[in-house]
């Protein structure tokens, strides 16, 4: 019966993924100097994982390509190589490329060719340049001179009886084995001397062994790694086959003769389960597809965290059929248990709630772990020696959140590598150790968790800030600013304080896509710095997107929320402290600054009945480092509130993020706040076109 593989390719790739992860990190952290076994059979595991999971499902090209690599790892972790920088390079060069392969290969494309042949021409020039000799008790040469030419191997395979057991088939092997040193080259002798009566055969015991011959001076290692997942499993010797032997294909020590396996047999062995599953057809991969797959389909989710929401489902279910039986023959003495049983419904509900959200909980760790990768190829980049240090690892936020802060997190640590620390020249002069430190630190407050990207390098240069902003016209040359002030302009799109444009900075697009992004996810971005000392940009996020802690308001007869992270203050005006501009603009003095004045009636055509009152109620929002002020009727409660999308639902909207379902089944706007500032923009532009018609 054949077996649909395509149902097992996505948990090949999110697993091969992984694989790479583990594979950078551990090639990141590793010294030349000083390599630990461990870490090298770690990446080696990997590596091999990968290609052996490629290969069963018909991904050749990534089977092919990590196997040049394995090869080079196997040499390593046997001791017959030392590690080198220059293999380190090339092996994260290796993650890279397998990465993209495998991302084209998800999305359904065709992986690139060119780079993979680059990469894998590098790799063979190392292991031909510098082919080692095979370990002498493992490889016997039976005698034979050693400077007459090797033309092949005999290989002496005998299993022990348990091997079947532990999943491993033989003839998967040799079909392999076929493959790495060409079909007409390999002779499969089965030696059935030890083979009981059919009777008393058992199925997971292994009676047979094998000599393999080889008719070509084949690379051993590549041999080798066809069955060292056996090794333990069985014995088996190399013997190397010179021109003085007999004839390569009668091996002269084997005594009995047995029926001869040809590959043609071993190919046609379990066909129908190992026939190799394409991959779709080809075509070129588009990097939006290949970039699509940083987000991933799927969760790992803890046990305890399983076991935790069963627990509150089967409360649940309890609470339910109590609640059942009340209301069969209900009258007003019961109403205290029915009182009783709600208020246990209700808290069942929230735990339930919070159970079902810390699924979604994963560690940032997994945010973290892109970072000393960057680190490492930015410092090479800049010759400037970086220590990365993270702190927090394990504390959890939303993926969803997760995947959408990975982008403004690699803008502020590549600024405070290029803009933040200093040269080593330039730490020595400053008193400083020749190596900087760039610290990621995580952690909750509150509601929200708190990210923190800091560096020990020379702070922000405010004085040079102040001057490019006016030079770019972004400041008035005789407007005086705040420390504080000045910090939040590199936020300001366009700016950059480089003289270089270059591949790293310099174009004046970042900042103002970090903050931009991360006000998207409900969050905030400060600067806290001191010239010589170094700079921290402290992100704070919401823990999920899911849900929302909001502000409740009428507006004539409708009910809007406001995010409680976006509200400044809410104070009661008079309607004559408003100054009018022109149109429908009006401003208010708020202590020292001027606000706008929006009026959400107007906004999304509401009629009042009712003539304005003198006293407004006005709710002081900001949102993209602007303050705005909201006209509203009334202030109702604050709760949480289960955001839905009104984009996948309805449509986009401008100035609405979502909706929800109240209590009472309503639904209610969630007004986003960076959309009011573009109505805002949009009716000064309106406001224009007017007087200049006029």
């Amino acid at each position: 019966m054949s077996v649909d593989l395509s149902q097992f390719h996505q948990v090949f790739f999110e697993e091969s993924f992984e694989g790479l992860d583990i594979m950078e990190s551990q090639l990141v952290d590793m010294s030349p100097e000083t390599v630990d076994d461990e870490i090298v059979n770690t990446i080696f595991r990997a590596a091999h994982s990968i290609k052996g999971g490629a290969g069963t499902f018909g991904f050749m090209p990534v089977s092919e390509f990590t196997h040049v690599v394995e090869t080079l790892l196997d040499e390593i972790r046997a001791g017959k190589r030392a590690m080198e920088s220059e293999y380190i390079d090339l092996f994260l060069q290796s993650v890279d490329c397998l990465r993209e392969m495998l991302g084209a290969m998800q999305a359904g494309n065709a992986p690139e060719t060119a780079r993979p042949a680059e990469i894998k021409v590098a790799f063979e020039a190392i292991l031909n340049a510098g082919a080692p000799k095979a370990k002498n008790e493992e490889v016997a040469s039976d005698g034979v001179n050693a400077e007459s030419e090797m033309i092949g191997w005999r290989i002496e395979m005998r299993p022990h009886i348990d091997m079947l057991r532990t999943g491993n088939e033989p003839f998967r092997m040799f079909r392999e084995l076929r493959d790495v040193v060409g079909e007409e080259y390999l002779n499969v002798e089965a030696h059935l001397e030890n083979l009981p009566e059919f009777t008393s055969i058992n199925p997971e015991e292994c009676y047979i062994y094998w000599t393999l011959t080889i008719n070509t001076p084949a690379n051993i290692d590549y041999i080798r790694a066809v069955f060292e997942w056996v090794e333990d499993d069985c014995d088996i010797e190399y013997h190397e086959i010179h021109n003085e032997n007999a004839e390569l294909s009668k091996p002269t020590d084997i005594a009995v003769e047995s029926p001869e396996i040809s590959s043609d047999a071993v190919d046609s062995v379990d066909a129908a389960s190992s026939e190799p599953v394409a991959p779709p057809a080809a075509k070129s991969a588009s990097p939006k597809a290949t970039a699509k797959n940083a987000e991933s389909s799927s969760i790992r989710v803890s046990i305890d965290k399983v076991d935790s929401l069963i627990n509150m489902v089967g409360e649940l279910v309890i609470t339910q059929s109590m609640l059942g039986q009340l209301g069969q023959d209900f009258d007003m003495s019961r109403l205290a248990k029915l009182q009783e049983g709600l208020s246990q419904l209700e808290q069942n509900t929230r735990e339930l709630q919070e159970s079902v959200m810390k699924i979604r909980m994963m560690p940032i760790s997994f945010a973290f772990s892109r970072f000393p990768r960057l680190v490492r190829d930015l410092g090479n980049q800049l010759s400037k020696k970086v220590n990365l240090v993270t702190l927090g690892e394990n504390t959890e936020l939303d993926k969803t959140v997760m995947e959408k802060i990975g982008d403004p997190l690699v803008h502020l640590v590549r600024n405070s590598l290029d803009h933040g620390l200093e040269t080593t020249e330039q730490r020595i002069a400053n008193g400083k150790s020749e190596e900087g430190t760039i610290t990621l630190n995580a952690f909750h407050q509150g509601g929200n968790i708190v990210i923190e990207v800091a560096d020990d390098g020379a702070g922000l240069n405010e004085q040079r800030i102040l001057d490019k902003a006016k030079q770019k016209g972004l400041v008035p040359e005789n407007q005086v600013l705040t420390p504080e002030e000045i910090h939040q302009l590199i936020f300001l799109p366009g700016f950059s304080t480089a003289d270089v444009v270059s591949d790293i900075s310099g174009r004046g697009v970042g900042m103002d896509v970090v903050r931009r992004n991360i006000s998207a996810l409900n969050g905030t971005i400060e600067v806290r710095s001191q010239r010589g000392i170094g700079s921290t940009f402290i992100i704070r996020l919401p823990l999920t997107l899911a849900i929302l802690d909001g502000q409740l308001v009428k507006v004539c007869d409708e009910t809007y929320i406001f995010p409680l992270v976006s509200i400044v203050e809410s104070i009661q005006v008079n309607r004559r402290s408003l100054s009018h501009i022109t149109g429908s603009q009006y401003v208010m003095q708020l202590r020292d600054e001027y606000i706008p004045i929006l009026r959400l009636d107007g906004i999304f055509g509401l009629r009042k009945d009712e003539p304005e009152p003198e006293e407004l109620m006005l709710v002081v929002v900001e949102g993209d480092n602007e303050k705005i002020g909201v006209v509203v009727d009334d202030l109702m409660g604050q709760q949480q509130v289960v955001i839905k999308s009104l984009e996948q639902n309805y449509e986009k909207v401008l100035g609405v993020s979502g909706a929800t379902i109240l209590g009472d089944g309503t639904v209610a706007l969630i007004i986003d706040i960076s959309g009011l500032g573009k109505t805002l923009d949009q009716m000064k532009k309106r406001s224009r076109k007017s007087e200049r018609a006029a």
